[in-house]
């Protein structure tokens, strides 16, 4: 079972990954119903906790939850929140205890932000994203997503292409994707990929064509032009070039090949528009599956083993 927080893919097993992914899918089947609700969490409160912007993750936990019944907070460190007053995170995160939620979802722009979190208050935590550090949700629904086409992840071989230093997903999913048994390389300018990579578990090439044949799954990498306080490469085209995944680059992999995105999507730069809706791509698959995840997440960590009317 996993513990009473999700703050790394460190802290899974291979069990528990697979207890998730298959609670997930016993769960989807709630969408396919007129009424797409359980009565699990039913009396709970869940907050979203979120620091920085986001679409898909914010959404899809606060759907997560509602499906299972739950109360939903959603707290936004805008310009309308205590925070532009000065309220620090510690006293954020006790204002919340006080509330008596039951789970803090949090995105925070500082690594580690989620464990600090942990020791400050009762209720789960779970890492929405922290910093360039993890997101071990997008690895989960990632994991989810491939294990859908392939059903085993031993000796698959994945490709995460792209700015691997400023990604906390390419951290989250290569200690995933290792951890069930899958060949990974990082593949992207040495500039973009951190020198501590090879102890991650997985190999490092600067080039994608030569791979591309072999591949079972090509991972892209949104190119985090933000989070850059300097140029760690010549041009976007130059970027583009060289490791994006354009249609001549997708015609070299073998025909059952996925290709994989967690958006948002630079389309043009390490992602042609076309490759992003070709039959290959899964990227839509990722975001819907997000949903399924996050609820096994919310019913393991919350409803435990508990009866449910179905």
């Amino acid at each position: 079972m996993i513990g009473k927080h999700l703050l790394s893919m460190d802290q899974l097993t291979k069990e528990d990954i697979i207890e998730i992914l298959d609670t997930a899918e016993s769960l989807r089947q709630v969408t396919d119903r007129p009424i797409k609700k359980l009565p699990t969490l039913r009396g709970r409160t869940v907050c979203n906790l979120f620091y920085e912007a986001s679409t898909r993750t914010r959404i899809s936990f606060e759907l997560a939850a509602k499906r299972l019944s739950a109360d939903v907070i959603n707290f936004s460190a805008d310009s309308k929140s205590s925070v532009s007053k000065g309220e620090s995170f510690k006293d954020t995160a006790w204002t919340l205890e006080a509330m008596g939620v039951d789970a803090i979802i949090v995105r925070h722009g500082s690594s580690g932000a989620p464990h600090q979190l942990a020791k400050w208050v009762k209720a789960h935590v779970l890492n929405a994203g922290d910093g360039a550090h993890e997101h071990p949700t997008q690895a989960l629904l990632d994991l989810f997503s491939i294990r859908e086409r392939f059903k085993e992840f031993d000796g698959l071989k994945v490709a995460i292409v792209g700015d691997v230093i400023h990604s906390r997903v390419a951290r989250s999913n290569v200690k995933g994707l290792v951890t069930m048994g899958a060949d990974v390389t990082l593949v992207g300018p040495a500039t973009l990929i951190p020198k501590e990579a090879r102890s991650w578990g997985a190999k490092i090439e600067h080039e994608l064509d030569p791979l591309l044949a072999d591949l079972d799954v090509c991972y892209l990498l949104r190119v985090q032009k933000e989070r850059q306080n300097e140029q760690l490469f010549p041009s976007l085209r130059e970027y583009s070039n060289l490791w994006g995944l354009d249609n001549r680059r997708m015609s070299k992999m073998h025909k059952d090949a996925l290709v994989m995105h967690p958006g948002p999507m630079n389309r043009g730069v390490e992602i042609a528009a076309d490759v992003s809706e070709s039959e290959r791509s899964i990227i839509l698959d990722q975001v819907s599956n997000g949903l399924s995840v996050r609820m096994s997440l919310l019913y393991l960590m919350l409803g435990g083993n508990e009866g449910e009317d179905s």
